[in-house]
């Protein structure tokens, strides 16, 4: 951790990598020699006095107090009833902006040597390109997660429509054509032959529109949820599926479509390329992830590259900050486990507690 390697670096005793908040500042990484000395961890620390972390913020430039005796405040008679004496603090600058301070604190009773700025700058900044690289990552997959949602919907409105639209509309030519079909006199059998064979074809029509409907959203993941619809999946598949699920409870409508899809495309390649004769998926949630593993006994040898349709679930479960990976050995089967978040809780600051922290 940086705030570690700072304090070795330096040889102080006590280390803040500090997040300004409106009024103060919030301990994100902390280090003490002293473990019980730490502060703790998302805890509102007050900026009032002479504080190290105030004047960088202030100025936006590196910052010292070289004798806590001689400052003012609550926070500053704190540290040095702590057995701190001095500190030194540089900003951390994120898009033009004071973000944050990483502030050292030692028990020497000497100042900090002259040249301690800059070595705290320099991490300062390196933690800066962290925090920067995080929020691309983060602003990344927020955007491929609006872009998986948005198909998602375009999804469920083209079944949707297809099922309101065209599939009812061929159910009912199909019930007028069975009218006149009985209508027709039995001296006409050629012309009751036709509609006989018009009729069969908008029934096998009508069964493609339905898988097709399910290919694109399937209404009983809508409807029904995780569970039952693996459970449809699974009736339809066509190499035996034995189910291990604990998903009685519906989750996130982007979390249950991803799982779906990942059975469904494993169901399909077992199907297809594995030469597998049986396949168990087994699914459980808790209050923070739903896990999936699904593993069949055929020839192995899968994988995400080549072009393969894995490649299409690995970027939609990473979307949601997921996890998919893949053991396929050949001749060992192919075994995918997934993990997905639940949810993507923000910690908030904690006002409680005495003012601390340089």
């Amino acid at each position: 951790m940086a705030v570690a390697e700072l304090a070795r670096g330096l040889g102080v005793a006590h280390v803040n990598l500090l997040r300004f908040d409106a009024d103060g500042c919030v301990p994100i990484a902390t280090y003490d020699v002293d473990p019980a000395r730490q502060l703790p961890i998302g805890q509102f620390v007050a900026l009032d006095g002479d504080t190290v972390a105030g004047a960088v913020r202030s100025t936006g430039r590196p910052a010292r107090i070289d004798d806590y005796r001689g400052a003012t405040g609550s926070t500053a008679a704190r540290l040095h009833a702590l057995g701190l004496r001095c500190g030194v603090g540089a900003p951390i600058i994120v898009d033009g902006t004071v973000w944050g301070a990483m502030v050292v604190d030692c028990e020497d009773e000497h100042p900090l040597p002259g040249r301690t700025e800059d070595r705290v700058a320099d991490f300062a900044d390196l933690v800066a390109t962290a925090i920067t690289n995080a929020g691309t990552r983060a602003e990344l997959t927020a955007s491929r997660a609006r872009i998986v949602t948005a198909a998602d919907q375009a999804r469920r409105g083209f079944e949707r429509d297809l099922h309101d639209g065209a599939q009812q509309r061929i159910v009912s030519l199909g019930l007028e054509l069975r009218a006149l079909e009985a209508s027709v006199p039995s001296e006409l059998p050629d012309f009751r032959g036709e509609l006989a064979e018009i009729i069969e074809g908008l029934a096998g029509l009508h069964t493609d529109l339905q898988e097709l409907s399910r290919g694109i959203h399937p209404a009983i993941l809508s409807r029904g949820g995780l569970g039952p619809a693996i459970k449809t999946l699974a009736r339809r598949s066509i190499v035996p599926v034995s189910l291990d699920l604990e998903v009685d409870r519906r989750f996130p409508e982007s979390v249950e479509v991803a799982a779906y899809y990942v059975v469904a495309e494993a169901m399909t390649n077992a199907a297809k390329h594995a030469q597998a004769s049986e396949l168990t998926v087994w699914a459980r949630a808790d209050a923070a992830n739903l896990r999936l593993r699904i593993a069949d006994d055929g020839i192995g040898g899968a994988g995400t590259g080549g072009g393969s349709g894995l490649i299409g679930l690995k970027d939609r479960v990473e979307a949601l900050s997921g996890r998919l990976e893949i053991v396929s050995e050949p001749g060992r089967g192919t075994m995918m486990t997934v993990t997905i978040p639940l949810s993507d809780p923000i910690p908030r600051p904690q006002r409680s507690g005495p003012p601390a922290g340089g």
